[in-house]
């Protein structure tokens, strides 16, 4: 799905009362009920803008998933820091993406992500060990 397609079908941001603090907004996907119904099928989104980015992982928070992000330019700044994880370029990436982001990848590589997961599992499994 493209990422017009995919804005066009379940809506723009829209800004509601937030249930859990007085007086503030929240941000929440236009059209919930389609967006469930398309992130059950949702495995690639092309050419999709940042604003498709922050559309998304809006979408997911509010269906309950833990969401990492990656980003490299400036306006990907608000969805890296929308994700509950966000991950920066940090050869090609902005010095704003970087600050948007919660880890910076230092050589640009997407596998770097799968072996920083393995090392924190093994981290968090000797913790629980030793405990």
């Amino acid at each position: 799905m493209t990422g017009s397609e995919f804005r066009e079908y379940v809506g723009e941001i829209k800004r509601i009362p937030d249930p859990n603090k007085d007086g503030e907004e929240m941000d929440s996907v236009g059209n919930l009920n389609k967006f469930r119904e398309v992130k059950e099928h949702l495995r690639v989104m092309a050419r999709c803008s940042p604003q498709d980015k922050f559309l998304l992982s809006t979408g997911l928070q509010q269906c309950d998933h833990v969401v990492a992000m990656t980003g490299d330019g400036t306006n990907d700044a608000p969805a890296l820091k929308k994700s509950n994880v966000g991950f920066a370029m940090g050869i090609t990436g902005t010095d704003v993406a970087k600050a948007a982001a919660d880890i910076v990848l230092l050589d640009d590589n997407f596998t770097s992500i799968v072996v920083a997961l393995r090392y924190g599992r093994s981290v968090y499994d000797n913790v629980r060990k030793f405990l």
